[in-house]
């Protein structure tokens, strides 16, 4: 038994120990793994070190030695003096406030830093189509220099006009507007407001989808740029059309005897221009008083201009109109009465004004209101009736 014990102890024995051969073999592989564990640490850490250099010197670089003074998406956001004076898109998030701060702001300094082309912004309220693109069109072709278009029509409604129009691409941020309401006035406001982001845009002319020139571009350029007076109807009419849309509650920031009418169709130079777009204290009187019934498209700049700016007002409008007949619209006119003799009627009609403090039977440059058929036989006679 006990031979057995010794043999079995042996055997174990044999099994956990290890042979001096073994063991310098196994410390061997321990110093080879620990090198190679050791060199891999080394080039990590040298490689980490290598790669933290150079971009710490890069940095370094950037910031004290740059190479490129912008990137270019700044280069691309650089202000320049067109960009500024001259906007070349009318698509913008402002808010109305926004945009009427933006609008009238003045300079100072009285001569233009840039050679300055004075313009004509024509200025379109419709509430959908142009009928009268066409015609519009051949009245601008060629003066491009000259003038300016801009359209407000009912909000995500989109001109169907081609890329050669003077009306391609130029609709304002718009809102809706309701006939006899202030969203009218609001809408003149927004008009022009974007027009006055244009510092070359020097008249302002509000014109609707039935209205048409009857005379050429020319003719109509000189006579507005050439004028010492803004063209804003305004009159006082003892009659409950007139007088009596006033109310009381205007009193005393507003006097019977300021209130004054006239018609919506109005021309502005960009003095008059500003003021209205600033003015808030005698809008928010309208705003609160003048509903409906008051029609404050007919009254807030009449009485407005009438009160502060009359000496530069000529009183007048340059948009014929026929209000001969009864009603609360003006007569509309349709291809059947579309002839020359029909056209001269309007220009030659027997009125005489003043222009420049000076007798004129040139009074009227526009006229409403056309019928959508009328564009035709007006296109008909444009080169030789019109001259355009």
């Amino acid at each position: 038994m006990n031979v057995s014990k010794s043999k079995m102890g042996e055997e174990h024995g044999d099994f956990y120990s290890v042979s001096p051969k073994m063991d310098w073999r196994i410390r061997l592989l321990r110093i080879i793994w620990g090198l190679v564990i050791f060199m891999g640490g080394a080039f990590l850490g040298l490689s980490v070190t290598s790669r933290y250099n150079q971009y710490l010197t890069t940095q370094t670089n950037d910031l004290f030695f740059p190479t490129k003074m912008f990137t270019t998406n700044c280069d691309m956001q650089r202000l320049s003096i067109k960009s500024f004076v001259h906007p070349m898109h009318l698509f913008h998030d402002l808010t109305d406030e926004e945009l009427f701060w933006r609008a009238t702001l003045v300079p100072k300094i009285e001569e233009y830093p840039y050679k300055r082309v004075p313009k004509v912004a024509f200025m379109f309220l419709t509430r959908g189509p142009l009928p009268f693109a066409p015609l519009w069109d051949r009245f601008f072709r060629g003066h491009e220099r000259f003038y300016s278009v801009y359209v407000h029509s009912i909000p995500n409604y989109k001109l169907n006009v081609s890329e050669t129009s003077a009306f391609y691409e130029r609709q304002i941020p718009s809102k809706e507007v309701s006939w006899g309401s202030i969203s009218l006035v609001d809408s003149e406001k927004r008009l022009l407001a974007n027009a006055l982001l244009d510092f070359s845009n020097e008249r302002f002319v509000l014109l609707s989808e039935s209205c048409i020139p009857v005379y050429d571009f020319p003719t109509v350029y000189k006579y507005l740029i050439s004028s010492k007076h803004s063209f804003v109807e305004s009159y006082d009419e003892d009659s409950p059309r007139g007088r009596g849309r006033y109310n009381r509650h205007m009193y005393p920031n507003i006097k019977l005897s300021k209130w004054r009418k006239g018609s919506q169709w109005f021309e502005l130079n960009r003095e008059l221009a500003v003021k209205i777009v600033a003015d808030y204290n005698y809008y928010a009187i309208f705003r609160r008083y003048c509903k409906p019934s008051c029609y404050p498209d007919e009254h807030y700049i009449p009485t407005y201009l009438n009160m502060f700016h009359g000496e530069l007002n000529a009183n007048r409008t340059v948009t014929w109109v026929d209000w001969s007949r009864d009603g609360p619209h003006p007569a509309t006119y349709g291809k059947e009465n579309i002839t020359m003799k029909f056209i001269q009627s309007i220009r030659n009609n027997g009125t005489i004004c003043t222009y420049n403090n000076e007798p004129t039977t040139l009074c009227y440059l526009f006229a409403r209101k056309f019928a959508p058929n009328a564009l035709e036989p007006l296109l008909n006679m444009t080169s030789e009736g019109m001259k355009f």
